[in-house]
Formats: C-alpha cells, sequence, structure tokens
C-alpha cells in the first residue's frame, strides 16, 4: 500500500507543474489591463507603468513564470495586485468558509442521494423509484442561482425561518480558539499564524472547540439554504450512479445465492449488495467534493458569504493575477488530493484490489 501512494504522489509531480504552468498563462489572458482595473479607466500610461514596475508586471512573461514558480516552491503564493496582502493571508481567510459550504453540501448530498438510490434499486420500476429518480432529474436540471433565490423567498422572505444570507448575525462573532485558550499566533504571516487563522475561521468546528453554542447554532442556520442549494445536482448525480451501480449489483449471482440462502432482503442489499456497488459511487462522491470547492461562485454569491467563489470573481475583474493563480491551484490540487483518496479507498472496498 505504501509503495502504491508514493507512485501515485510521484505520478501527481508533473501534474501539479502542468497546473501551474496552464494556470499562470490562462490568468494572463482574461482581458483587460490589472492597472486600469484597479487604478481607474483614467489612469495615464505613466502611472500604469509605474504601476506595472512596483508589481513586477513589466518583466518578460518567463522570467514572471520563473519568479512564480520558485515562490510556490517555497510556500509563497505573492502578494495581492488589488490589496497588497499576501494571498496565503487571503487564502486563510477565505478557503474556511468554502471548505464548511463543500464538506456540509456534500454530506447532504451523500445522505439523500445513496438513500434515494438504495430505495429505488430495491424497489426497481415502483413508484418508489419513478419518483426518486423524477426528483434526481428535477435536482441536476435545477439551476443553482434560481433555487437559492427560491429557497430564500420560500424559508427566509415568507417564513421567516432561517437567515437569507451571511455568515452570521449582526453583532455575533467567534472567538478565535487561540484568543480564548491565551495562545501566541506567532508573528502576523507566519505559518504559525496563518495556521491557527485558517482553523479559527471555521466557524462551526471554532465555536465548538471554544464552547460558543449560541454561535455555533447561529452559525448552522446561516449555512443550512447555501448548502442545500449548492447540494442538488451532486445529490441528483450521486442518487443516480448509486441506483445504477447497486442494480447491476443486485443482479450477480452471489446476490442470488444470498437471498436462495434465505438471507433478509435488506441484509442482501447492504451486505452484499450496497458495499460492492460503492466504487462508482466512491468515485462520484471525490470527483463532487473537488467540483463544489471550485464551483460555490454563484452559491456564495446569492448568499453572501465571503468564500473562494466571491474572492475568485473580484478578482477575475480586477486582474488580479495572484490571487487568481494561488486559488486555482489550491482548487487543482485538492483535486490531485481526493483522487488519491479515492484510490486509496478502492482497496479497502474490494478485496480483490489488494491483492493486486
Amino acid at each position: 500500500m505504501l509503495s502504491f501512494i508514493i507512485r501515485r504522489l510521484l505520478l501527481a509531480v508533473p501534474v501539479v507543474i502542468g497546473i501551474l504552468i496552464v494556470t499562470f498563462f490562462l490568468a494572463r489572458l482574461i482581458p483587460g489591463d490589472p492597472c486600469r482595473s484597479i487604478i481607474g479607466e483614467k489612469a495615464t500610461a505613466e502611472a500604469c507603468e509605474a504601476f506595472e514596475r512596483n508589481k513586477g508586471l513589466d518583466r518578460p512573461l518567463p522570467v514572471q513564470l520563473g519568479i512564480y514558480m520558485r515562490d510556490i516552491v517555497q510556500g509563497d503564493f505573492g502578494d495581492s495586485i488589488r490589496f497588497s496582502r499576501p494571498v496565503s493571508q487571503i487564502m486563510a481567510e477565505r478557503l474556511p468558509m468554502t471548505i464548511e459550504l463543500a464538506t456540509t453540501a456534500l454530506l447532504i448530498a451523500i445522505v439523500v442521494g445513496v438513500g434515494l438510490g438504495v430505495a429505488s434499486a430495491m424497489r426497481h420500476n415502483s413508484a418508489v423509484d419513478i419518483g426518486s429518480m423524477t426528483l434526481a432529474n428535477i435536482g441536476v436540471s435545477m439551476p443553482v442561482f434560481w433555487l437559492g433565490l427560491m429557497l430564500i423567498w420560500l424559508f427566509a422572505a415568507t417564513l421567516g425561518w432561517l437567515p437569507p444570507s451571511g455568515r452570521l448575525t449582526a453583532g455575533v462573532s467567534s472567538t478565535p480558539f487561540y484568543v480564548a485558550w491565551g495562545w501566541d499566533p506567532g508573528e502576523e504571516g507566519t505559518f504559525r499564524f496563518l495556521t491557527f487563522e485558517f482553523l479559527s475561521n471555521h466557524v462551526i468546528g471554532n465555536s465548538i472547540v471554544v464552547g460558543e453554542w449560541e454561535v455555533l447554532w447561529d452559525a448552522i442556520k446561516h449555512l443550512i439554504l447555501p448548502a442545500v442549494a449548492l447540494s442538488t445536482i451532486p445529490m441528483a448525480i450521486i442518487a443516480r450512479i448509486t441506483r445504477s451501480s447497486l442494480l447491476d449489483v443486485l443482479g450477480r449471482e452471489y446476490v442470488r445465492t444470498a437471498r436462495a440462502k434465505g438471507a433478509a432482503n435488506r441484509r442482501v442489499v447492504v451486505r452484499h449488495g450496497l458495499r460492492n456497488a460503492l466504487l462508482p459511487v466512491v468515485t462520484i462522491i471525490g470527483l463532487q467534493m473537488g467540483a463544489l470547492l471550485s464551483g460555490a461562485v454563484l452559491t456564495e454569491t446569492i448568499f453572501g458569504l465571503a468564500g473562494v467563489g466571491t474572492m475568485l470573481f473580484e478578482a477575475i475583474t480586477a486582474r488580479d493575477f495572484p490571487v487568481i493563480q494561488g486559488f486555482v491551484v489550491i482548487i487543482a490540487l485538492s483535486y490531485v488530493v481526493l483522487n488519491l483518496i479515492v484510490d486509496i479507498s478502492y482497496a479497502y472496498l474490494d478485496p480483490r484490489i489488494r491483492l493486486q
């Protein structure tokens, strides 16, 4: 198993290098001028020359690429052109929100999607099957921006059950765990400081650790609507994959043998069917997690959440190359890591892969 993991990590190295190079050039293909996007359309040629010289944008592209690759190897994502702040600090502030949103949406999608898929397979061609797959088809074809607005209208504006937007109610804040425990986070910009900031910006986790239960409940209420809106498409995909994979497995000879021995239907489905049907489901779950991290732009914009999606939108609008590159690289690396986790999980789900 260890040699398999090492081989996968080595194979990921050229993939990551390719991602860095492609991201660097694609960011610079965005139409527009960073100088006029940030200073204004009336910026003079002299002002733009000084701006590009100050930000290192006047150098040839191969030189900029070399500096960028050197800094990335050292763990430095550069400074934001727009905010004049290290991109790593912006990541520590924005990534936790998107991770919380994507993880919650994926959990909803897995629980509901696998449940619908199993129910459909167990009652093939019944009203339950038709209703579940109809619901899945509606979910996969429903635009997130429309669903988000409808959820806000129904549950926030009409019923008043949940807040319409934001991360926390105005006046409510979560005390960072290192402040509550009297820990020194270190100097601003150091690895220790960024790690503490990243962990404390996970509002739900930080509230649990510190014991701020009112803040925790407020954060959960604000997360329900955007997580449900974001989970609909992966939920529908997982439901359909689970159904088709389980139906295929339930038609195998060993399943018929288990039924002939008198095993209960639920035991046959769960122990003999579902486990052997999980390989394609696990694959799609891993891919959906990466897609949720990168596809939360509309959801975060509609619900006013300060995450990766809104930051990327603002960075693209302002032609803020370091921010674009930094977040795209992190999202791409998440795909590589998730694919590695999925490959490792295969060995535990299928003994034949372990033997190979």
